[in-house]
């Protein structure tokens, strides 16, 4: 037995079972560490019996403390807490702009309403330099202006005015910004890139899989949405570089029995990353649920053989990587969080995100807009060109305030997770009638099961496998921090 007084470190550790015979320590600051049932038991009720090996490893983690131990510490355990709760606590620095609904896909997942031509469906001029100056009053020191819609290269006007107007605002003061635009790309010409190549605007698209199985899932009158789109990644790759385009795509029921064939379809268009999403429980994609949807258990079986084929490609030196993973990953294990919205706690819609619509309206989050579309509007902030205080103090951002936090949610209080996510108040008021335990949502049944296949993976990797191991390092750390 080691001499000195050693206690799990107050508050800061939660418990989550891996199995029969190992739980994982998980810290709020981005550290886990496995142990025993043995070595668990004397974790919490006497520390000095560990190994001095383990008892090294925990304080490394910083999930022990001694009496012996300096401020310094506990100066570096905050200072790393904070660095992980940044996203939540700096300002709205996600900024997404939903420049008109105009879209010519008809795809049966889509939650919002699409319009085949912009008239009534498109912010005003107005509007766009409105939505500008008020994301320049966000105190976030970098900020992110995402485009979405609809397809906003329907309205390229819109996306020059607002970027023009962004990158040369008298309150910008130096502050960098990211710009991207999500689109199907069928719209993308030679001279957009030329354009986007002078603010380094990256492009977000969507490719479900196989040409047979895109095209079916986001159809358009001509059949020929797979073929566009790839179209307009080799253009965008071509004037604007490799990394100038990521994808993603979603899953529907059709998606289930082809996993390998979805990842491998990405390996082929040269995409060194692939989101492998859930369908949307939000907005007009509710509406075909019974015909597209399927069971948690049917996704995470889906995405487990999914990650699975993306593993198999980096063996072979295919650097491929899977988003979701990462987000998990860098929740789990990394020191700075990678500003993923819709995983933090307390709730970060609101305050960490801010969406302004083609209706003229700001929201706290793409859900809660697409909540509007199909009728419930109580998660409206305000105008577009309202005050920030205004919009800050609306019953909206108030609703999210006193429900987004975990100790205001008896499942989110209890849950092992609970330094990674939180409750949330849109995702509640989707169920449809009266509000649904957060333990019952969609979101929180998805997040802890794949949570868990993180925790499995890390300890397997750890134990067996270094080269998984150090992949899984990697892809936790946030974009642009060597990964």
């Amino acid at each position: 037995m080691q001499s000195g007084y050693y206690s799990p470190r107050a508050r800061a550790v939660e418990v989550r079972r891996i199995d029969e015979t190992t739980s994982a320590c998980l810290s709020p600051i981005g550290e886990v560490a496995f142990l025993s049932n043995e070595d668990l038991k004397r974790f919490r009720a006497e520390p000095a019996a560990l190994s001095p090996e383990t008892v090294r490893d925990l304080k490394s983690r910083h999930m022990l403390k001694s009496a012996g131990d300096t401020p310094g510490a506990d100066r570096l355990f905050a200072s790393r807490l904070a660095a992980k709760r940044s996203t939540a606590s700096a300002g709205p620095e996600l900024h997404i702009i939903v420049p008109t609904l105009q879209c010519a896909h008809s795809c049966q997942y889509c939650q919002v309403s699409r319009a085949l031509d912009a008239k009534g469906y498109s912010l005003t001029h107005a509007q766009v330099l409105a939505a500008c100056d008020q994301i320049m009053r966000s105190g976030a020191k970098v900020l992110t202006v995402e485009f979405q819609g609809g397809d906003p290269l329907n309205r390229f006007d819109l996306v020059e005015l607002a970027i023009e107007a962004l990158a040369h605002h008298p309150e910008r003061k130096g502050r960098p910004i990211r710009f991207v635009v999500a689109s199907t790309l069928h719209q993308l010409t030679e001279d957009m890139c030329r354009y986007f190549a002078q603010y380094d605007v990256k492009l977000s698209t969507s490719v479900d899989g196989p040409n047979w199985l895109h095209n079916r899932n986001r159809p358009v009158p001509t059949r020929d949405s797979y073929e566009r789109t790839v179209s307009g990644i080799k253009l965008a790759k071509a004037l604007l570089g490799a990394e100038s385009v990521s994808a993603l795509m979603t899953t529907t029921r059709l998606s289930l029995q082809h996993p390998e064939a979805i990842v491998d379809e990405y390996v082929a268009l040269g995409l060194n990353e692939i989101f492998l999403r859930p369908l949307s429980h939000y907005g007009f994609a509710k509406r075909n649920l019974q015909m597209l949807g399927y069971t948690t258990e049917q996704f995470v079986e889906f995405y487990r053989s999914a990650l699975k084929r993306v593993f198999w490609w980096n063996e072979r030196g295919i650097p491929v990587r899977e988003v979701y993973a990462s987000i998990i990953l860098n929740k789990l294990v990394s020191s700075f969080d990678a500003g993923y919205v819709d995983l933090q706690s307390p709730n970060a819609s609101g305050k960490a995100v801010l969406v302004y619509n083609y209706d003229g309206y700001i929201y706290p989050s793409d859900e809660a807009r697409m909540l509007a579309e199909s009728g419930d509007k109580s998660f409206r902030m305000g105008r577009i060109d309202a005050p920030m205080e205004e919009l800050m103090a609306s019953p909206a951002a108030e609703r999210i305030r006193k429900s987004g936090g975990v100790e205001s949610d008896a499942d989110c209080s209890a849950c092992s997770f609970k330094h990674y996510c939180a409750p949330s108040p849109v995702d509640a008021a989707a169920g449809g009638a009266g509000v649904v335990a957060t333990r019952d949502t969609e979101h929180c049944r998805r997040t802890t099961a794949l949570f868990d296949q993180m925790l499995h993976l890390l300890a397997m990797a750890r134990a067996s496998n270094p080269s998984l191991n150090s992949l899984l390092q990697r892809w936790a750390a946030p974009a642009g921090a060597g990964a």
